[in-house]
């Protein structure tokens, strides 16, 4: 499908998708970003600090919801610019994992830098995770 810009509207919804992050998703991505930190993989170090359960790693979390918009226009490429905050944290389960729900939206166009901001939501346990979740595509 190809996305024609002068076809965007403010408010157009562009998708979401569920995401399962499991304890195997953590260690995955312990590897990958060199990332750790005991809080991400076990129960009694993340209980010590006061934590809630083991929680998911910020980043991972930020990557795996900016993942509807590259779905959204189809190349990764095309994300000029993402940022976020993060909100709450994301307690990943040892059985059941966590589920991340994230959905986009328009929340501004530029016709003179022929790019979109996309709003995203990201919600685990009916919380919104992170806040100002915005991607600036550019077509």
């Amino acid at each position: 499908m190809t996305i024609k810009f002068e076809d965007l509207e403010v408010g157009q919804q562009i998708g979401g998708l569920e995401f399962l992050l499991t304890r195997d998703s953590l260690v995955r991505y312990a590897g990958a970003s060199g990332d750790f930190n005991s809080i991400h993989y076990r129960d009694d170090v993340a209980a010590a600090v006061g934590l809630p359960g083991v929680l998911a790693h910020g980043m991972l979390t930020m990557g795996v919801a900016v993942q509807v918009a590259v779905n959204w226009v189809g190349d990764s490429g095309r994300i000029a610019d993402y940022q976020v905050r993060f909100t709450k944290p994301v307690v990943v389960h040892p059985v059941d994992g966590a589920v991340l729900t994230v959905t986009g939206k328009i929340g501004a166009i530029d016709g003179e830098s022929r790019t979109v901001r996309v709003d995203l939501a990201a919600v685990y346990n009916e919380t919104a995770v992170l806040g100002k979740a915005q991607a600036v595509v550019r077509f």
